[in-house]
């Protein structure tokens, strides 16, 4: 058995300042925000940034995985507090104004939703299809949503409204209405 060791105190900084740092460029410049340059923010050599996050979208979900828990949390929140098909409604407005508002987000939860030819499940794919799957089924069971969608399916339309919306006014001002048009033709 491998035991894993703790990271170093020196090590820990430099993960931490290197979250900061990908934060404030993938907010500022979008996902492709240069990797050399939040290394440069960080305070930290290429080398560093790598051996903490291999590629990009290692750095990305690191960088936003309090965020897409969050949305995962909030799908929980809503299906307490509202009927199956309103609570996946507002849970689906919600994702769709962070995929927009969120820099850097998009690219990440576009991710999430791929056909599944990656070989590992990200932790960001992971808590945004579970509360995907949680809300579909249960307005599925209410009658509210067709049987014959699945989540996965849901979530790549919730992404292209957040595109198409983007393309509108590049602020969300349409996302209501187009989920509204969307969800409308999901109906049984």
């Amino acid at each position: 058995m491998t035991q894993v060791r703790p990271m170093r105190a020196d090590a820990r900084r430099n993960y931490e300042r290197l979250l900061k740092a990908a934060a404030e460029a993938f907010a500022e410049q979008g996902e492709n925000a240069s990797l050399d340059d939040i290394a440069k923010r960080a305070g930290v050599g290429s080398g560093t940034l790598y051996r903490h996050f291999p590629t990009r979208q290692a750095l990305l979900e690191a960088a936003y995985v309090d965020r897409i828990e969050a949305l995962g949390g909030r799908a929980d929140e809503l299906a307490e507090e509202l009927p199956p098909g309103e609570a996946l409604a507002e849970w689906l407005n919600e994702l769709c104004v962070a995929t927009i508002q969120v820099r850097g987000l998009k690219a990440l939860l576009g991710s999430a939703v791929t056909d599944g030819s990656s070989s590992t499940l990200t932790a960001c794919g992971t808590a945004v299809k579970g509360a995907a799957n949680r809300l579909v089924a249960a307005a599925q069971a209410e009658g509210t949503l067709r049987t014959d969608l699945d989540a996965i399916e849901l979530l790549r339309l919730a992404h292209g409204v957040a595109t198409a919306s983007e393309l509108a006014n590049g602020q969300g001002r349409q996302i209501r209405r187009y989920l509204s048009l969307l969800t409308e033709g999901l109906r049984p």
